[in-house]
């Protein structure tokens, strides 16, 4: 597998982002050289373990300021970055990029890897579909579950027009301005600053196949291939009773996702749902602070 690898000096001065990288080798499904991965690990290794995951098009930076407030409080925090995004390796050809091998590569770094068990999990658009596959294939390693603007969609369910339209444009645009992208799924546009920070991993359109693939890999009809693991997941999370918590937002893209989790999932129930008031799609950019601390609420109240 052909791979590219951002220059460390793309990530040199980043606005409010001044966590140290670690990397840990992911096989190659194809056979050849291992992937490097890239993760941040910050807090005290005998905390409660925090575990982050991002979604398209954003990386770790997506979480700093919520990584803070997690380790004020005592906890370990681990915030991936995908294959294809932020530090990591890219795949410089789209077919590389599967559902079942996103969900694989971050199987290999949280538990063969890092070995973590006793995991809370945040994850917010693909990196909820991603997490929640994980949930329901290894529901023994996970002690919470909260998900923030995102879902496990099995290609059943009406997909909303906000993401039939990022999808088409998602494939059309000649150019993919990462971040831009993130600043237009805010409320409020970001500054330069931070909008270059989203840039910094992808120096040019060559290194965005994983960007562009994701919106296609959402499974939006029965025949997915991603369908059948999908409704095995929900069949374990729909006996799932540890804590499990929604918090969104106002977002066009994933409104209403939250009530089928409500409705299914058993460890849902009794728990302080909350929304994130004054938030878009990406509420960990917007209020990462409020989220830490609904966050931190959680961990203490179960």
């Amino acid at each position: 597998m052909e791979r590219l690898r951002t220059p460390d000096e793309n990530f040199e001065g980043l606005s409010s982002f001044d966590f140290a990288p670690h990397y840990a080798d992911v096989a190659d499904p194809s056979g050849g050289e291992a992937l490097r991965m890239a993760y941040l690990d910050e807090g005290p290794r005998d905390g409660q373990t925090v575990v982050l995951l991002h979604g398209e098009p954003s990386w770790s930076y997506l979480y700093r300021f919520m990584i803070r407030g997690l380790v004020e409080a005592g906890h370990r925090v681990v915030a991936p970055d995908l294959i294809g995004f932020g530090r990591s390796d890219k795949p410089s050809e789209r077919k590389e990029y599967t559902y079942a091998r996103h969900v694989g590569w971050v199987r290999e770094l949280l538990f063969d890897q890092l070995e973590l068990h006793d995991v809370t999990l945040f994850a917010q658009d693909w990196g909820s579909l991603i997490g929640l596959r994980l949930v329901g294939e290894h529901p023994e390693r996970f002690a919470r579950v909260a998900i923030g603007n995102g879902g496990l969609p099995t290609g059943e369910e009406r997909m909303s027009e906000a993401f039939k339209a990022w999808q088409d444009f998602s494939q059309t645009t000649p150019e993919l301005h990462i971040g831009n992208i993130v600043s237009g799924g805010c409320g409020e546009r970001l500054s330069a600053e931070v909008i270059a920070a989203y840039d910094a991993p992808f120096p040019d359109e060559s290194y965005k196949e994983g960007a562009r693939q994701f919106p296609t890999l959402v499974p939006t009809s029965p025949e997915d291939p991603a369908h059948d693991a999908n409704v095995a997941a929900w069949a374990v999370l729909a006996n799932f009773t540890k804590p499990f918590l929604c918090c969104f937002s106002g977002d066009a893209i994933t409104r209403g996702a939250d009530a089928k989790f409500l409705r299914e999932v058993p460890g849902s129930r009794g728990q302080a749902h909350t929304t994130i008031a004054g938030s878009a799609h990406f509420l960990q950019e917007e209020n990462g602070p409020e989220l830490a601390r609904v966050l931190n609420g959680f961990i203490a109240a179960n």
